[in-house]
């Protein structure tokens, strides 16, 4: 047990889904996963173990923002062993090219800053994905037949962004979609020596104010959790 996870020892995987919402996480386990049980209630930030296609897995939220997914992600692999960490969540898209629904997979991640920020001093360090786990989504996306995208993403500050300037030059210099946690993700990975990952579903569009009603979320993401959970254990099926 942690100070923000209530999980006993051997409760959590070392493979680990991380939506924001805690009940995306419910919703995810309760799909995808067998016998899928609550490990973790803490705050409401809810959590689950289960199994699939025979490999512990565990699905748990991690909140808003890279502050919040900073301290969850923090606690599974410093005191829980999690090995490998998925980042499943959506995105606003910020390409003509990407349409609502498709998936985006996230070679890096840039920022205004990070909860990390302060560690690298002058340094402008790029966060970017394990590429073991990038190559395998693409191809499990791709075998699915569902849209995906890889490229460059940005982990923003703020859900209410003040900053049209800053949005154009993203796109400009071709950043595929905005959200607000992987850059965080990724720069931990890094220094804990993990793999991770973000597969983000496209819920809105920037350019185009398009967007997916509420009932249509939850049933168009679910390519993006299964491509999630392909990637993470590719490695395996390629040696069975």
């Amino acid at each position: 047990m942690t100070i923000h996870i209530g999980a006993a020892p051997g409760d959590i995987a070392e493979t680990v889904l991380m939506p924001g919402d805690p009940y995306r996480a419910k919703w995810a386990a309760e799909t995808f996963l067998e016998e899928p049980r609550c490990i973790n209630e803490v705050r409401g930030m809810l959590g689950f173990t289960g199994r699939w296609r025979g490999h512990a897995v565990t699905i748990q939220g991690s909140g808003m923002g890279m502050p919040s997914l900073s301290i969850y992600a923090n606690e599974l692999i410093r005191d829980y062993g999690a090995r490998t960490l998925i980042r499943i969540g959506s995105c606003g898209a910020m390409q003509d090219h990407v349409n609502l629904r498709d998936v985006i997979v996230a070679m890096t991640a840039s920022s205004l800053s990070t909860p990390s920020r302060g560690m690298f001093r002058e340094v402008n360090y790029a966060p970017c994905a394990d590429w073991d786990l990038l190559k395998a989504a693409v191809a499990a996306a791709e075998a699915r037949g569902t849209p995906v995208h890889a490229g460059g993403i940005y982990s923003a500050d703020v859900f209410y962004d003040e900053r049209p300037d800053l949005n154009e030059q993203m796109t400009r210099h071709g950043i595929l979609a905005v959200e607000m946690e992987a850059a965080e993700l990724y720069t931990l990975a890094a220094r804990y020596g993990c793999r991770a990952l973000a597969v983000l579903t496209v819920s809105d569009h920037l350019n185009s104010g398009a967007a997916l009603p509420p009932q249509d979320r939850e049933s168009s993401f679910g390519d993006m959790v299964e491509v999630a959970l392909e990637a993470a254990f590719a490695e395996q099926a390629d040696q069975g």
